[in-house]
């Protein structure tokens, strides 16, 4: 049962986008640009509530999905999930850029059975069997969420960003391994694959634990789904996006919820 619920509340996380202060879900990688073929690299994935620091729930590796230069799977190596997070390796064979990813899509519901509030997050097939007879006020929502995270061997390139026309994507305009303290960064954010409009999007710094504010950068899309960040220092960066609306694929599902998390490496000049 204890493993079930750290399940759920890491797939929320996944699944839905929280304010500054609410529970984070990120991928750090050890390093983001590799000049060697064969060079090694590690990475957590964790929910917390500060950044970059173990201090809530893992994320669950099964729903890792790494996408090299040319577009193959790669399957990660000495994979393990601990108590307060789950971590693996990478060997990058090839040159240009990788993505980490883990994607959420499923449902979440909220009822009320004999009076008491209950909730539900699964797969969309499960719905049906999972809400109990006698339930009332059902209200069901479509959720999709990406975490990503990405390094590159070498000369960067671009072939994992190819869209899927899907929930919120990145589309870079300065490449996400090609980022410097001081200078900005324009990226382009999608919804089912056309720019996103006015979506809010905050940035924050890591390091959050040894601090008393979020130090938090705000910038909003604009009407090409574009926006840009200027890096204040060197360091990792989380970046979070959200956005509601009526567009959901499942038929027992009221609304979509979507989110979007990237983690950045941004290094001195």
């Amino acid at each position: 049962m204890k493993t079930k619920l750290v399940l759920a509340t890491a797939l929320a996380a996944l699944a839905l986008a929280g304010s500054a202060h609410a529970h984070k879900a990120w991928l750090q990688p050890s390093q983001t640009v590799f000049s060697d073929k064969g060079s090694w690299m590690t990475v957590d994935a964790a929910v917390s509530n500060d950044l970059f620091y173990f201090n809530h729930v893992p994320l669950p590796l099964e729903r890792l999905q790494v996408t090299a230069p040319d577009g193959s799977s790669v399957a990660p190596q000495n994979g393990a999930t601990g108590k307060l997070r789950s971590v693996f390796d990478l060997q990058l064979q090839q040159e240009g850029t990788y993505k980490i990813a883990m994607n959420n899509e499923g449902m979440f519901a909220s009822y009320k059975l004999g009076g008491e509030a209950k909730r539900w997050r699964g797969k969309a097939g499960e719905f049906k069997g999972a809400i109990p007879a006698g339930a009332t006020e059902v209200n069901a929502s479509e959720s999709l969420g990406r975490v990503e995270t990405f390094a590159t061997v070498g000369k960067p390139s671009t072939g994992v960003f190819k869209t899927t026309g899907k929930g919120i994507e990145l589309v870079p305009v300065t490449h996400p391994n090609d980022l410097f303290a001081g200078e900005a960064a324009t990226f382009q954010l999608l919804i089912d694959g056309k720019p996103a409009s006015g979506l809010k999007i905050e940035v924050v710094p890591g390091a959050t634990r040894y601090r008393n504010e979020q130090a938090e950068i705000l910038v909003t899309t604009g009407a090409d789904g574009k926006f840009e960040v200027k890096w204040p220092q060197a360091g990792m960066y989380w970046l979070e996006t959200a956005s509601e609306d009526a567009k959901t694929t499942l038929p027992d599902a009221k609304q979509r919820r979507l989110s979007y998390v990237a983690v950045f490496e941004v290094l001195p000049q």
